[in-house]
């Protein structure tokens, strides 16, 4: 079994998922197996996959697709070889009418053969860009979940599907945050530059504090909050449209793949 002390930036993928698999891996996965993609699942479904892949056509900026499994697929060969999308996150949402009924860290006995999988790009993944400049990624710093909050911002409803933005959050300095606008920008695939810096009530956050997902990090008092589009935004969706039944990761505890993430950047 792998302990989850034995896991950091350097694990690969597969030691990661394994970890995930056996169950000593139960947290967050942000600033582990640096260099690959981290994805956002979400698992619905063939009755409503037609309708959610027009909605993420329609928001690629807070659900950017990497790729869709066949239905009852487990496995997905774009994100990686020996991959269980049942059992090799380390923590999963069900939702059953609109409302988190379960949080579990193995779906495998709730799979059906009728559901298929939406992998989508997580900001996790361009924050070994981040580090590599230079650059101090706060929760990472922290050991803390990231933040993300519900925001006033509206998406484009399609497919029977529509809710407002979430974000995630991470604070810089100002010359830090221009370099992170600079890098971030080179990932669309994972959410790319960010969609709002400075004043959060400008976007409906009252109070950074208090995120509605994952953990508070300190911010300084020269430090510019700085917003991404999120991954959380399709859960909140889900819960919005009331569906009758779906799966997700749970916030921050993300699907790591094989996909090394400086093939994703544009230049």
């Amino acid at each position: 079994m792998t302990s989850i002390a034995q896991l950091d930036a350097h694990s690969t993928p597969q030691a990661v998922r394994q970890a995930a698999r056996e169950g000593s891996l139960t947290g967050p996965t942000s600033g582990l197996a640096s260099g690959y993609v981290q994805v956002n699942l979400v698992i619905l479904p063939e009755s409503e996959a037609a309708g959610f892949l027009r909605f993420c056509q329609a928001n690629p900026k807070p659900c950017p697709l990497l790729a869709v499994s066949e239905p009852g697929a487990r496995t997905c060969t774009l994100l990686g070889r020996d991959l269980d999308i049942a059992r090799d996150v380390p923590a999963y949402r069900i939702y059953r009418h609109g409302q988190v009924s379960d949080t579990r860290t193995d779906v495998a006995d709730d799979w059906r053969g009728d559901l298929v999988t939406f992998a989508l790009g997580c900001s996790f993944t361009f924050e070994h860009a981040l580090i590599s400049a230079g650059l101090q990624v706060r929760h990472i710093d922290e050991a803390r979940n990231v933040p993300m909050y519900n925001t006033s911002v509206p998406l484009t409803p399609a497919g029977g599907f529509g809710g407002n933005l979430v974000v995630s959050m991470r604070p810089f300095v100002a010359a830090d945050a221009i370099r992170a606008i600079q890098i971030t920008t080179r990932y669309p695939q994972v959410h790319g530059s960010p969609v709002h810096l400075g004043n959060p009530s400008l976007i409906g956050v009252s109070d950074l504090g208090t995120p509605d997902y994952g953990d508070s990090v300190s911010v300084g008092e020269h430090e510019i909050p700085v917003f991404w589009a999120c991954g959380v935004t399709p859960q909140q969706v889900l819960i919005d449209s009331g569906i009758e039944f779906a799966i997700t990761h749970s916030p921050g505890h993300m699907l790591v793949t094989d996909i090394p993430d400086n093939s994703l950047a544009l230049f």
